[in-house]
């Protein structure tokens, strides 16, 4: 009896330490505090105002699946792409052709797709010029400086680099900015003659402007009146949200859908736009992007090249 009597007063000191044993056997496993699930987003945009607008993103997920999250912006979209292959990665925001590179080096899944304003599932890329810079066409380019985003952005660079070259046009220089709004800055500044950028056409009830310039209206209000835009790429689908290969499949889920449930919410809502003018999000699959690879393929374009370079 007395033993039965010791073992019922000591019944909760050994829950506690089952239960302190278990916590510590679980911690360090993915989605723990310790080892929070990391979430990439390409700079193709200022990453204070992502890093910002990212807080409200987590806070949903951590509360629906229970994971733990972190953010980062990394410096480049190429460092976006590797960190995949080197499992710094779980979750990126991630523009298409760098998708592409991360699938067919590394496997990374894309799971889900951005809609944009007016329900639009395509994008394309736009050259823009000064309105006074004797520009009226991709043509008259040849000769002077252009400004583009990244060597891994498509529409701030691969296709309109790639439109450039089939009609012939060198540019004097070549700059990299390195985000959309910083190419729409240098041409509005006169820094360089003509940028490119990602166009989305205006908003069907106001008018506003949707693509890069809108990015520098608190800057320069009078920018729809300074820039204009003078050629479009194809259309390309819009940027996935990618997921690691080997991150468990329960784990992709949970996330996926509460992904979903974020950007039905007015926060998620906020949040997404302010970052990358997101309004919804879709499932997507890699086949869904089949038709860039194509794109691709004409234009000749080999996106492992472009990596080494």
């Amino acid at each position: 009896m007395k033993t039965i009597k010791y073992l019922f007063y000591l019944l909760p000191i050994i829950i506690f330490i089952a239960a302190i044993s278990i916590r510590q056997l679980n911690e360090g496993s993915l989605g723990s505090y310790s080892n929070p699930i990391r979430i990439y987003f390409t700079p193709s945009v200022d990453a204070n105002r992502i890093s910002f607008n990212a807080k409200s993103l987590t806070d949903f997920l951590h509360q629906e699946t229970g994971y733990y999250f972190t953010t980062a912006v990394p410096a480049s979209y190429i460092a976006v792409v590797e960190a995949f292959g080197s499992d710094k990665v779980e979750v990126a925001a991630i523009n298409t052709f760098s998708y592409l590179m991360a699938h067919a080096k590394y496997g990374a899944e894309a799971k889900l797709r951005v809609v944009r304003e007016g329900n639009e599932t395509t994008y394309k890329g736009q050259i823009i010029t000064r309105f006074d810079s004797g520009i009226n066409t991709v043509a008259d380019i040849n000769g002077k400086t252009m400004a583009y985003v990244d060597p891994s952005s498509t529409s701030g660079y691969i296709l309109p680099k790639a439109m450039l070259d089939s009609l012939g046009v060198k540019p004097s220089e070549t700059v990299f900015a390195m985000r959309h709004d910083n190419v729409v800055t240098m041409v509005y500044q006169g820094q360089a003659a003509a940028g490119a950028t990602y166009y989305a056409p205006p908003d069907p009830k106001t008018g506003k402007i949707m693509d890069a310039r809108m990015r520098v209206l608190k800057q320069f209000p009078d920018v729809a009146k300074k820039v204009k835009i003078i050629g479009f790429t194809q259309d390309i689908p819009n940027d996935p949200w990618v997921f690691r290969k080997n991150m468990p499949e329960e784990m992709k889920v949970k996330i996926i859908q509460a992904l979903l449930d974020f950007v039905k919410t007015p926060e998620g809502q906020k949040s997404l736009f302010d970052i990358y003018d997101i309004t919804g999000l879709i499932p997507t699959k890699d086949s869904d992007y089949d038709s860039l690879r194509k794109l691709l393929e004409k234009q000749h374009i080999n996106f492992e090249d472009l990596m080494k370079n």
